[in-house]
């Protein structure tokens, strides 16, 4: 049950989830796109071999990969538009097979995007609302002393609105 709290005093570790599901960055494209449809996840932090986090890899980076050569290169940091609406409902693997890879061994560490957006658990989730919106991004992680304790994403935020009791 989620928090009967104004938004902007709920904090995010009220609303994250605490089990973050993570890949491997020398894991295929292939194998990632099968891992996020089998977890039913859009997007995971992504682990180098050492355990260290050093991106985050979604749909839309596979979609990226697969659309056109050159499109490997990340996003701009502000960009005007960065459109991802789509992202966030899982894609079945029937759906995944029509992308078209021209190398469909690519590493995940090759089609990632390398930025980690974090917040820390005490954080409000308006404040890390702001971050997703000016981000441009789906998901961040939370961390309590500096340690990984959960992730947030849209679909967690948008929680907040719906009022399970209506149902």
């Amino acid at each position: 049950m989620l928090p009967r709290l104004a938004p902007w005093k709920v904090a995010a570790k009220e609303v994250m989830n605490p089990n973050v599901i993570t890949v491997r960055d020398d894991m295929t494209m292939q194998e990632v796109a099968t891992f996020l449809t089998e977890n039913q996840i859009s997007g995971a932090p992504v682990e180098d071999g050492e355990g260290r986090l050093v991106g985050v890899v979604s749909y839309a980076d596979i979609a990226r990969a697969t659309s056109e050569p050159g499109a490997l290169e990340p996003p701009p940091a502000e960009p005007e538009l960065f459109a991802h609406g789509w992202e966030e409902a899982p894609l079945s693997i029937r759906e995944l097979e029509g992308f078209h890879a021209t190398d469909p061994g690519l590493a995940v560490s090759d089609i990632m995007t390398p930025r980690l957006h974090s917040i820390d658990a005490e954080t409000p989730v308006t404040a890390a609302a702001r971050l997703m919106l000016d981000g441009h991004i789906h998901r961040v992680l939370v961390t309590h002393d500096h340690k990984l304790v959960g992730i947030l994403t849209t679909f967690d935020l948008l929680r907040l609105l719906v009022d399970d009791d209506a149902q």
